[in-house]
């Protein structure tokens, strides 16, 4: 019953389902392998100079590698994006589960 909760939840929210699967897949490719298959960032491609997010990918990268020293110099907001979109997939997840729960 669970899995189908789990299956539903993403079957309702397929595209942020998606994006989320690419991001896994892609950092997890590039911290194992050094395989870079990430979408480079467009502010830096349209505008010349990095954006808030950019470094985002590689402090997860290093993050994955325990290496939190080299993760707080790519950037420093991973530590406070991390916990925040863990936290709200959590609470939105739990959220739908409860609504599931209730109409069945």
């Amino acid at each position: 019953m669970k899995l189908f909760i789990v299956y539903k939840y993403f079957q309702a929210r397929w595209l942020v389902s998606l994006v989320l699967a690419y991001m896994v897949f892609s950092i997890l490719l590039n911290a194992f392998t050094a395989i870079d298959i990430c979408i480079p960032c467009l502010w830096k491609s349209v505008f010349g100079f990095s954006c808030p997010g950019c470094g985002l990918t590689r402090a997860a990268i290093s993050l994955i590698q325990l290496d939190f020293y080299r993760a707080l110099a790519y950037n420093p907001l991973i530590f406070i994006v991390l916990p925040a979109s863990v936290t709200y997939f959590v609470r939105d997840f739990y959220r739908y589960a409860t609504k599931c729960n209730r109409i069945n």
